[in-house]
């Protein structure tokens, strides 16, 4: 006769703050610059790898594996897959070599639950980010000339 309130059928208040964050996301991304977007990348990325360690603890295969494969996904096919190699010449070589490794160290970690493969691509990505942050208010500031 009356309908059941939405959070009573089975609603929980993690996948609510989920799609709260996910309209947050979308909101950042459609308005950033192609330099916030590496920036959120970096961000995501960091955050996958905290979630991961937090599953390994916890023993929760299935959330490790979503977040390991997340962290892989945007160092592949975001941070890799826009770099331009030939235009970029050793440095661009280089973070494609960089890339290619972090994702073989994930995907090790993820088969081993292995927490030290974690904090490895952890310190091998914190420069980049801590560079590229730097980089972000003198890029602002002094567009393409």
């Amino acid at each position: 006769m009356f309908s059941t309130p939405y959070a009573a059928r089975g609603a929980s208040p993690y996948r609510s703050a989920g799609a709260y964050q996910q309209v947050g996301l979308q909101t950042a991304v459609s308005g950033a610059s192609p330099h916030q977007l590496v920036s959120l990348l970096f961000d995501a990325y960091f955050s996958a790898l905290q979630r991961a360690r937090l599953a390994i603890v916890h023993k929760d295969v299935a959330a490790k594996g979503r977040a390991i494969g997340h962290a892989l996904r945007i160092v592949d096919e975001g941070l890799k897959a826009s770099l331009n190699v030939s235009a970029g010449g050793r440095l661009a070589a280089d973070l494609a070599d960089l890339y290619a490794y972090v994702c073989l160290r994930l995907t090790q970690a993820n088969l081993r639950s292995d927490e030290a493969a974690l904090a490895e691509c952890e310190r091998l990505m914190a420069p980049l980010r801590d560079a590229w942050t730097a980089i972000g208010p003198a890029r602002e500031v002094a567009p393409h000339q």
